[in-house]
């Protein structure tokens, strides 16, 4: 009997194929690196060539592991949102380099947008803000500086990865789900549209764009030549609205944190699409059967890309293993503090142009320290979120977490610490790619339900507040001080 479900896990340092049980056991994963490309200061692109090659080649080891194209009953896909991509419908090749979600190059736009009062429309109909982070401002920006684009014409496609991924794998078919088409700014969250007045804002082509679909149902089938086999694709989100699926935040108030590259919450509002008045994001969490449920969502764009530029530009660990072990082996930071504006500072802050900041040094302040401030960062960052979701009346009950770092029990003690906060992690912590596994689950008819398909998540493991008072707020008061000075 088909029921092993692969999921595609596209991320933005790797990618991978990971095959589940019905019970929500990994039976198996296949990842490859991605490079990323740093043309000029602020720039991140990607190879969507590569993207492609490398996740079919992913996808094809697992399916040849669990037994053939025969034994899959679906394949699932999650993605790093708000990256684009560019191609061609005639040839099915890239036109240009991927804008990657961390590109700051069209900063400049947001800021040109604000100053003439579009921000307001845009939020009140995306839940987004005017940031370079979202799709929208990169596609204006390629469509304006790379003439291939704009002589493509008719032939151009446009899409997120998820999009990419499923014109690949079908053999021409040009879809986006409703979560990843939330995270362009070109979509009006409560009709589930393409708006008409962004994007002519933005100068998109419209033609170029995919139809809007639901997370879970039938999306086609993988060209047989493929993977062996024509496997229906029957579920499809951005990765932290998969993550949260996977954590199953289904019902309002239920929170997930998810701790990779970047760090992302979500709190599930329900069915209505709750606006923000502390800058945090209003986004669809889910859609099934044309009807939307909508979180609000906190954006940190540097969490565990800290520690890979610890390690590959600093040279201060081997590995993220390593980095709990050099955080116990100091009592404190030493007043230290690292405000981690790699890629500019997202929510509540919003302000692309941050830059990145190690504060309180003397001469006792060592590797140690400095790699303790960076692991304390996440708690920090995490703290300034839950502040603003608890103003915008979504308080925290407990905190679920995920992602790599997640791992880390020095890091989940150091959220439920700082945050004061029961923080929780599933015993399987790669809750994006259990996530999809879910909705592929429902939309293949395994599961008549996301709520029966959440028996997959398993065992969790729970972390307690166990920090004298009087030090989290002289923490708190210390990380403060420390981002005022970096945002001047």
């Amino acid at each position: 009997m088909a029921d092993t479900i692969i999921v595609i896990d596209e991320g933005t340092t790797s990618t991978r194929a990971m095959a589940f049980a019905p019970d929500g056991a990994c039976l198996g994963v296949e990842q490859a690196e991605l490079r990323q490309h740093y043309p000029r200061p602020g720039w991140v692109e990607h190879d969507a060539g590569e993207i492609w090659d490398k996740s079919l080649a992913c996808a094809r080891a697992m399916v040849e592991r669990a037994g053939g194209a025969v034994r899959i009953a679906a394949i699932g896909i999650t993605n790093q949102r708000e990256t684009i991509a560019f191609w061609s419908r005639r040839t099915g090749r890239p036109l240009a380099p991927a804008i990657v979600w961390q590109d700051r190059r069209t900063a400049d736009l947001c800021r040109e947008l604000k100053a003439r009062g579009e921000e307001p429309g845009l939020q009140e109909r995306t839940g987004l803000l005017l940031d370079p982070y979202f799709s929208a401002s990169k596609i204006a920006w390629a469509v304006e500086h790379w003439p291939q684009l704009r002589e493509a014409g008719d032939d151009l496609a446009v899409g997120t990865i998820e999009s990419w991924l499923i014109w690949k794998l079908t053999g021409g078919l040009h879809v986006t789900d409703a979560t990843n088409a939330s995270r362009t700014a070109l979509m009006d969250i409560r009709t589930g549209m393409w708006d008409a007045a962004l994007i002519d804002l933005f100068g998109v082509p419209v033609r170029a764009l995919p139809d809007i679909v639901d997370c879970a149902g039938d999306f086609g089938r993988t060209d047989p030549e493929l993977l062996g086999g024509a496997i229906p694709i029957a579920g499809m989100a951005g990765d932290q609205q998969a993550a949260a699926i996977g954590q199953a935040c289904l019902g309002e108030g239920d929170t997930k944190a998810t701790y990779g590259t970047g760090a992302f919450i979500l709190t599930h509002t329900g069915a209505r699409a709750q606006p923000s008045r502390h800058r945090l994001l209003t986004t669809i969490a889910w859609q099934l059967g044309g009807r939307q449920a909508y979180a609000l969502e906190g954006s940190v764009f540097v969490a565990g890309s800290l520690v890979k530029w610890l390690r590959d530009e600093l040279g201060f660990v081997a590995g993220s293993a390593e980095t709990a072990a050099v955080a116990r082996s100091v009592e404190d930071s030493g007043g230290v503090y690292l405000v981690p504006a790699l890629a500019g500072l997202g929510a509540p802050h919003w302000r692309p142009d941050a830059r990145a900041a190690i504060l309180g040094l003397s001469f006792a302040s060592g590797r140690a320290q400095i790699v303790r401030a960076a692991l304390e960062a996440q708690a920090h960052q995490t703290h300034d979120l839950m502040t603003a979701f608890a103003a915008d009346g979504a308080r925290w009950e407990r905190l679920k977490i995920d992602g790599g770092m997640s791992a880390n029990d020095w890091i989940a003690q150091d959220l439920a610490d700082v945050l004061d906060l029961a923080v929780e992690r599933p015993a399987f912590v790669e809750t994006t790619a259990l996530g999809a596994a879910m909705l592929a689950g429902v939309g293949c008819g395994l599961f008549r339900s996301l709520e029966e398909a959440a028996a997959m998540r398993g065992t969790v493991e729970s972390f307690a507040p166990a920090m004298a008072d009087e030090r989290r707020r002289a923490r708190l008061d210390g990380w403060r001080e420390a981002v005022a000075r970096v945002l001047g």
